[in-house]
């Protein structure tokens, strides 16, 4: 009786923290997981460490951290044979020990196992997995959030909840204004460790909707655009902000239009490439971040505001996406697609990663022809190679 109490105490304290809205118009509930299961038609079960949604177990912020860790390395090397023995060695434990823990995940229903010996294999499962179909027609992101994503994140941090509610809203509305479409796809995913989404449309596709609108020669050239941000072809009601700030507050960002398909991993270069097997109509955007994350929305706005200024300020634009597939960055007329609209922004970190050369008219182009003609706006180069930096300093000497 008295763990049952404690429990129910510990329900209580967990519905009490909790703001819980239904649908417009209806009150918040605030009560206990009871009238949260009422409303919400949940079933949730708090333990020590987790609890469940629809029958699914959850671990939430809660989890310790030898559980945390033992997940992360399925997650990262589960899938290859031999990994009980690799883990074993890597956490100091007999191979007896880490077995005997990945079946009791595996009896949680926080882990899948195949296979046998050497060859068992392992992987997170996936405890939610749901998919939403809406008409575009007079769709309300914010409804969509509330009434499909919002119940089944409600125990995430106050910081990751407003990650994916900034995150979802915007995807959705660039999709509701820009598309052109007629539908749209909704996908969710939670395992014990993450949770993703994917977000899809029938419209145009953005690359090739932004290289219509403003007369771009590639659709390649608007994915330039976009990774500088305050790109909008609607000023009258968007500030250009939202795809920057979504694919820098997730942990893993992918949008795909038709063929092409950008990809934001934090802490790691933007990535293009060409999919044409996977060609299709409209655009997708992927996007997960760990259940647990640190990061706040406010964090990454700060990071690009100028200082002592509150605004979209600063950038950082990667300087390869100047160029097309088999180019040499040499030309003038490369140096004035990669500078375009550089004067929105006080600050231009520009990142030369993947870049070992660039030509003199490309360098005087940008470090002495825009510099000199917008002297608000600080360029700041940033994994330059010596043979950049050297021509770098020639442009600007000159």
């Amino acid at each position: 009786m008295a763990n049952r109490r404690n429990t129910s105490a510990r329900a209580t304290d967990f519905a009490a923290k909790r703001p819980w809205r239904l649908v417009p118009g209806q009150p918040e509930v605030r009560q206990t997981v009871g009238a949260v299961y009422h409303c919400l038609q949940l079933s949730l079960r708090l333990t020590t460490n987790f609890f469940t949604i629809e029958g699914k177990t959850l671990y939430y912020q809660r989890m310790d951290t030898k559980t945390k860790e033992l997940l992360e390395h399925v997650e990262r090397d589960g899938i290859n044979a031999g990994f009980v023995s690799r883990l074993a060695k890597t956490m100091g434990l007999s191979r007896q020990t880490v077995s005997a823990r990945l079946r009791k995940m595996v009896d949680d229903d926080l882990v899948v196992a195949t296979g046998t010996g050497a060859g068992r294999r392992y992987w997170l499962k996936t405890t939610i997995k749901r998919r939403w179909t809406f008409d575009l027609k007079d769709l309300s992101e914010d409804i969509v959030f509330r009434e499909t994503v919002a119940p089944l994140i409600a125990d995430l941090p106050d910081n990751v909840r407003s990650i994916w509610h900034y995150g979802m809203t915007e995807m959705v509305n660039n999709a509701i204004d820009h598309s052109e479409g007629t539908s749209l796809v909704v996908d969710f995913w939670r395992n014990a460790l993450n949770c993703g989404m994917v977000i899809s449309d029938d419209g145009e596709g953005i690359f090739h909707r932004i290289q219509r609108l403003m007369g771009l020669y590639d659709a390649r050239e608007a994915i330039l655009e976009l990774a500088k941000g305050k790109l909008t072809t609607d000023p009258t009601r968007h500030s250009g902000e939202g795809v920057f700030f979504t694919s820098r507050v997730f942990d893993h960002f992918l949008i795909r239009s038709r063929d092409l398909l950008l990809a934001h991993d934090d802490g790691q270069d933007d990535v293009l490439s060409e999919r044409p097997k996977f060609q299709s109509n409209g655009t997708l955007v992927d996007m997960s971040i760990a259940n647990d994350s640190p990061r706040t929305t406010k964090e990454v706005f700060d990071r690009f505001a100028a200082p002592d200024e509150f605004s979209f300020a600063k950038t950082i634009v990667p300087v390869r996406l100047a160029r097309h597939e088999g180019e040499t960055l040499v030309s003038r007329s490369q140096a004035k697609r990669l500078v375009l609209r550089f004067e929105r922004f006080k600050i231009v970190i520009l990142d030369f990663s993947g870049v070992t050369e660039i030509g003199q008219a490309f360098a005087d182009e940008v470090f002495r022809v825009f510099a000199t003609a917008h002297p608000d706006v600080e360029l700041i180069p940033t994994h330059a190679s010596p043979a950049v930096i050297d021509m770098i300093q020639r442009a600007r000497s000159g």
